[in-house]
């Protein structure tokens, strides 16, 4: 059970290591792009290319769902980035239950955005935990985890692919250990759990009275989507790519320091500066900061 690039990383590998995947159960085609037409998502087209049958419902609760796992007749449920609740019916339908794929080191990051979160707020690490599924969302007994460093400017995207692979690993660990009956089962400590709420629209600004660090964190944990925004002169750019400026600056945050060669340095809180070094103004492409003053010298505030 699952839907996007993430999950089917978890799928392929499966079928790689001779899983008997009897059934795959993935969100409704979504309408895409301009034209709005309906495309699959990633575990469907990863299922139908490997001849395996897909259901996707509208609904879980109806009866309908559970009806058609019944036909499945599946030993075990494993769920990877499904973006649905189970109902209890589902959860106690296979023999083993069901186990889920989480890109986070719980309790820390439950909900559908960890990944994100984890880059947003500056983690030096973090990684993948399979449990089995609960009621609660995110909060059933630790299976296993596997722990990664965060790089200073890995974007969101980037870590989403070291940790999709990783959680496929995982996910064979996993069931292997089930089958065998040697599988641990950790209660979580529900006192230090955190969540990962979905991103929003309105996020992407960047407030440049936060620290350098913060700023930076915002830049790269914002990407591929929405993607951080800045207005400087008037316009407002999608940003990139930053680094950290050894300019002290007294100027108030958001302040155009310089805008050069070398990018845009802009003031942030606590007398601190970023330089803006990969850029995009409306209507342009992607380009690096210096590309971009060539033909658009920008003022200095």
């Amino acid at each position: 059970m699952g839907t996007p690039d993430f999950a089917a990383c978890s799928l392929q590998k499966l079928l790689d290591e001779r899983f008997d995947v009897v059934g795959v159960f993935c969100q409704p085609d979504k309408p895409k792009n301009r034209g709005h037409k309906l495309q699959a998502c990633a575990v469907k087209e990863t299922a139908l290319a490997a001849g395996l049958p897909v259901y996707q419902p509208e609904k879980l609760r109806d009866g309908e769902a559970l009806a058609v796992l019944k036909e499945f007749a599946p030993d075990i449920l494993a769920v990877v980035s499904y973006g649905r609740i189970l109902p209890d019916d589902i959860l106690a339908l296979p023999k083993y239950g069901a186990v889920n794929v989480h890109a986070s080191l719980l309790p820390k990051y439950r909900g559908s955005a960890p990944i994100q979160r984890a880059v947003l707020n500056g983690e030096k690490t973090t990684g993948v935990t399979t449990m089995y599924l609960a009621a609660e969302m995110d909060a059933g007994d630790i299976i296993y985890t596997a722990e990664t460093s965060i790089c200073p400017t890995e974007t969101s995207g980037q870590l989403f692919d070291r940790l999709a692979p990783m959680g496929a690993e995982l996910l064979v660990k996993t069931l292997r250990a089930i089958e065998a009956g040697s599988a641990p089962r950790i209660p979580q400590d529900h006192a230090l759990a955190t969540y990962a709420p979905p991103l929003r629209k309105e996020e992407a600004p960047i407030d440049w009275t936060r620290s350098a660090d913060a700023v930076l964190h915002h830049i790269y944990g914002m990407q591929p989507w929405p993607c951080a925004t800045a207005e400087l002169g008037g316009e407002t750019f999608k940003v990139f790519a930053a680094v950290r400026s050894e300019r002290g600056t007294a100027k108030a945050p958001g302040s155009v320091l310089s805008a050069g060669k070398g990018g845009i340095e802009v003031a942030c809180g606590g007398g601190e500066a970023v330089c803006i070094t990969e850029l995009q103004a409306p209507g342009k492409k992607r380009m690096t900061a210096a590309a971009y003053l060539l033909g658009h010298p920008m003022e200095v505030d």
